[in-house]
């Protein structure tokens, strides 16, 4: 018996989804405007896109959000499938506060966890300079911060990979003669991969739109797409703004589509 939607039901629903996606298509149809302040229509261009692209603050905060995103995402990617799979694999004592622990990162507030760290690398700091080193925020500090709550992420959904298989499927291949390395190369490490590539494509595109953490860790010195938007709109909201803000959401938007499209069931899996 198929149930039908109760009407007022599915106008709450479009609504809702209007209000939280009708700002974002206005932010990308004004990136088309011909007019550079306000928000009145004056024609299509594309124009501020070459202009965004012209400017070197942009190019270099590019460079930096891309070198944090990908060293980030490899780092995270690995610990965290180290992680996920122990988690699976073992009954460990503490499991429970050890879950309890790996969640922490991704319910805590953005701003608790900025200024948490931002404590620390404090903290860090005094100690190396007791000791005659210097320390200064910027790439290693914004780095380290990302991979902090990335793994999480990755960890998580690994786990969540691999929750339907038991511990039966590498015993099977030692029986077939399979060494442990061999048992988890051609068995566990295949199974785990699409949570692996998801957990990998959602702490992507974490550490592409992270702004707290990133404006808290990164110091005077160091910008991402993030922190270069929120200091150019403190002046105003232009058009390559716009731009900037519609290119990292439609990149967000394909990465997550392709992290769900990983982790959607396949027949005969």
């Amino acid at each position: 018996m198929i149930r039908r939607t109760h009407p007022a039901l599915s106008a709450w629903a479009w609504l809702v989804y209007a209000f939280l996606y009708l700002p974002i298509m206005v932010l990308v149809v004004f990136s088309f405007n011909d007019s550079r302040f306000g928000a009145t229509w004056a024609g299509f261009t594309t124009k501020w896109y070459g202009v965004l692209f012209a400017r070197a603050d942009v190019r270099e905060a590019l460079a930096h959000t891309l070198e944090i995103a990908l060293l980030s995402t490899l780092v995270s990617a690995v610990l965290g499938t180290l992680v996920g799979l122990g988690l699976w694999r073992y009954t460990l004592r503490f499991r429970t506060a050890l879950t309890g622990l790996l969640v922490l990162p991704i319910v805590v507030p953005d701003v608790v966890m900025g200024v948490s760290l931002l404590m620390f690398y404090s903290f860090v700091r005094q100690g190396l300079e007791r000791a005659g080193w210097t320390f200064d925020n910027g790439f290693w500090t914004v780095l380290l911060a990302h991979v902090t709550f990335q793994i999480s992420y990755v960890a998580l959904t690994v786990r969540s990979r691999l929750a339907g298989y038991g511990p039966e499927l590498e015993e099977a291949a030692r029986d077939l003669g399979a060494s442990g390395w061999e048992s988890f190369r051609r068995v566990v490490l295949p199974l785990a991969m699409p949570g692996v590539l998801a957990g990998a494509l959602l702490a992507f595109t974490l550490s592409l739109d992270d702004f707290v953490v990133t404006y808290f860790t990164s110091g005077s010195g160091f910008s991402t797409l993030p922190v270069l938007i929120y200091t150019n709109v403190k002046r105003g909201v232009t058009p390559d703004i716009n731009a900037l803000s519609a290119l990292l959401v439609l990149v967000t938007v394909v990465a997550i589509v392709a992290a769900n499209a990983l982790l959607r069931p396949r027949r005969g899996a």
